[in-house]
């Protein structure tokens, strides 16, 4: 039975994306041709691999079952064509990395620019969000992750900054005005802005000292999404609403600047910095194995064949999400 290979791949495009119109938007492709790949190939295969309404497309049970069994005998596919494109003078394709919003602001940006810059042909996509997704799922090569957030059996690599500090600050204004806290317990005292993770938990702040580890959940009238609304909360604490949580390095231009000051800086917690990450060692795409080495000879990581194989915990921090 003859089946043409871009019928199929059209296919699975639009199974998964659940319909004609996003499989065009992430494909590059138009609606209209997405369609009449897949009409083709339900005639060439004699069966309906899709209900179609005026309102909906939904796979039938045996265009679900197809999807399920060729997703990844196309993903093997694609990997070993791209391992033809490593033995090519320059390097190129696309490479896309999930990453959280505190590594898109923090850590790639010392990365990006050079990289393309050594890498003319690669074409880079960064999904900045924090919602924890399936690389594989997602449609990415990899991700960025601090460790309690790597999914099961990935391999690793540092990136970035090993250490960093979650930081609490207030504007000088505020702190004048409602007095500066001493000790954790002081905060239930203060007017905090809280953040609100995507998956609806707002995690206690976790402050520690010499050993000594406070947990508190304090209250206050500014909850904001954590992520997209960043910005937002650093604005509000500026403006005196109240203190706030985040990575030191995002607020320390606010610290130097007079706009923030440090809040009980002796109990700022410290933790390790992320990780690049990837499914498995087998077939890796030209271009990940492109950034890889490129973040190692950077300084920091270790040689690919010493990359980690992590296990997550199932503790969530602030951080995680931040």
């Amino acid at each position: 039975m003859g089946v043409d290979f871009g019928d199929i791949s059209a296919f699975l495009a639009v199974a998964r994306a659940g319909g004609f119109r996003d499989a065009a938007r992430s494909s590059g492709d138009s609606a209209s041709r997405l369609s009449e790949a897949v009409r083709r190939l339900e005639t060439r295969l004699g069966v309906r691999l899709f209900h179609r309404t005026t309102r909906s497309v939904e796979l039938t049970a045996v265009g679900r079952e197809l999807a399920d069994r060729l997703a990844p005998a196309m993903a093997e596919v694609d990997l070993a064509l791209d391992v033809v494109n490593g033995y090519r003078e320059r390097i190129g394709g696309l490479l896309k990395l999930n990453v959280p919003v505190s590594a898109a602001r923090l850590v790639l940006p010392d990365i990006v620019p050079p990289f393309l810059a050594a890498y003319p042909d690669i074409q880079l996509e960064i999904v900045a969000e924090d919602t924890f997704v399936d690389l594989v799922a997602s449609g990415c090569d990899a991700g960025i992750r601090y460790d309690e957030r790597l999914e099961q059996d990935m391999i690793a690599v540092p990136i970035g900054p090993r250490r960093q500090r979650y930081a609490l600050a207030a504007s000088p204004a505020y702190l004048d005005r409602c007095g500066r806290p001493t000790h954790p317990r002081d905060l239930l005292g203060h007017n905090c802005i809280r953040g609100r993770f995507s998956s609806g938990a707002i995690a206690p702040w976790e402050l520690e000292k010499d050993g000594e580890v406070f947990n508190i959940d304090p209250a206050g009238q500014l909850i904001a999404g954590t992520g997209g609304a960043t910005d937002l909360i650093i604005a509000a604490a500026i403006g005196g609403v109240g203190i706030m949580g985040l990575f030191e390095e995002w607020l320390r231009p606010h610290f130097s600047s007079g706009a923030l000051e440090p809040v009980l800086e002796s109990w700022w917690p410290s933790f390790s910095g992320p990780f690049l990450y990837y499914p498995g060692r087998r077939l890796v795409p030209a271009p990940l194995r492109a950034f890889i080495d490129f973040v190692k000879a950077r300084g920091g990581t270790p040689p690919l064949d010493q990359a980690v194989r992590l296990q997550p915990a199932t503790a969530s921090s602030s951080k995680a999400s931040a």
